[in-house]
């Protein structure tokens, strides 16, 4: 079999020999080193772009796009829609009626923000009914006064489902005998888990007539209406364009202004994780310079003796790039198969590891969400994998260069 010199020596030097025990444990722990880099890096890389999935998947399909609103009702909305919706950008219209108040049962109070929402237009815009644990997403009909809230909120209420609650809005009516807070009593008719803290506790879901009603409008007036677009990315913009083209009693407003810089700092951390990490393999493929070096060192009669019998100087450094370039790709290959089978069990592990304990690493009080996820991306590996190669290649060329300039004179002197 066709076997090039440079590389079956390299090969050979790659393994353990009788006075080179230190040596090959040397290109060992350096194989581990990019290995473990390379696994580090690829399931933190897949943490963070299960963050950046959730976020637009779960935490903005919660979230409008982009409102169309009005200081004033709106009561044709059915024509605005439709006049929306002949948008190519927008996918689907939904009306809302948005109100802030608090939620008390028996003592306890919590904070709400209530939408006032038509169920079957809901349903193209948002996710949430997919989330719903308890109780039915179409129990919100006109005067039913029925309320879906999050598993959080019915937690602090202490309430479950038939249970009645109060809402209190933050206005007040004047009568003969002072001033009272409005107050509305509603029955919890679902319950909904959406991993999100800020939306399992402070968002519930009503009919948007009912909310109207609790606003003295009239049933067939809503605040605005919701936008859902095919790239959320150009939401600002079109949201704009659109709300201009209207008038000027509308303005709009996009899911940039709530949970943007949420976003940023997600694809943000990304990049600068990714860049220190990088730095951990960067690490990894200094320690092949050092144990080449050590090569090197040990095999000067070698390579004297290569040299007399006719290798050239090129053939000397193919030798030692070879086996610097061994050790690079069995410590990438380790490192990424280790990295993708850890990527796609990770957030079972730390599942099952809070289970253990009994203790929550990501508490939606804190975070965003309450588990971590892991989305393993094929470009990422193949740039891990890419990054430690090239590195590991790099590192090859001055030990390799050094041994080449290697004179057998001088090499053979001592020995």
């Amino acid at each position: 079999m066709f076997r090039p010199l440079p590389v079956y020596i390299g090969a050979r030097y790659t393994r353990a020999r009788r006075r080179s025990l230190f040596v090959s444990f040397i290109s060992f722990t350096s194989m581990m080193g990019l290995a473990l880099g390379v696994l580090v890096m690829i399931v933190v890389l897949s943490v963070m772009n299960g963050f950046d999935h959730e976020m637009r998947t779960r935490v903005l399909g919660m979230v409008p796009h982009a409102t169309i609103e009005s200081p004033v009702p709106i009561a044709n909305w059915g024509d605005l829609a439709t006049r929306l919706q002949a948008h190519p950008a927008v996918e689907a219209v939904a009306p809302f009626v948005q109100l802030q108040g608090l939620l008390t049962n028996e003592g306890s109070v919590q904070k709400i923000l209530i939408n006032g929402i038509e169920p079957a237009a809901e349903r193209q815009v948002s996710i949430i009914e997919g989330f719903i644990r308890e109780g039915s997403f179409d129990s919100l009909s006109a005067g039913a006064f029925n309320i879906i809230i999050g598993d959080k909120a019915a937690r602090e209420l202490g309430v479950a489902i038939g249970d009645k609650l109060t809402f209190v809005a933050p206005e007040v009516t004047v009568t003969p005998a002072g001033m009272f807070p409005r107050m509305k009593r509603f029955t919890v008719s679902g319950i909904f888990h959406v991993g999100a803290g800020e939306i399992d506790g402070y968002v519930a879901l009503a009919h948007r007539a009912d909310l109207a009603r609790l606003q003295r409008w009239e049933p067939n007036e809503v605040q605005g209406l919701r936008l859902k677009f095919d790239d959320l990315f150009q939401a600002p913009r079109i949201a704009w364009e659109l709300a201009s083209q209207l008038g000027d009693n509308f303005y709009s407003r996009d899911w940039t202004r709530t949970h943007g810089n949420l976003y940023q700092a997600i694809r943000m951390e990304k990049a600068i994780i990714g860049l220190l990490l990088l730095l951990i393999v960067a690490v990894a493929a200094f320690n092949i310079i050092s144990t080449l070096v050590m090569v090197v060192t040990d095999k000067r009669g070698d390579i004297a003796i290569l040299r007399t019998l006719g290798a050239t100087p090129g053939q000397i450094m193919a030798v030692f790039m070879v086996q610097g370039t061994v050790i690079g790709v069995v410590g990438t290959a380790i490192g990424a198969v280790l990295g993708m089978l850890s990527a796609l069990n990770v957030s079972a592990w730390i599942a099952a590891l809070e289970r253990l304990l009994g203790h929550k690493f990501l508490s939606a009080d804190v975070y965003f969400i309450d588990y971590l996820p892991s989305r393993l991306m094929t470009e990422d590996v193949v740039l891990v994998c890419g990054a430690a190669l090239l590195l590991s290649f790099l590192a090859t060329l001055y030990p390799a260069w050094r041994a080449a300039r290697t004179q057998p004179a001088e090499a053979l002197r001592y020995e």
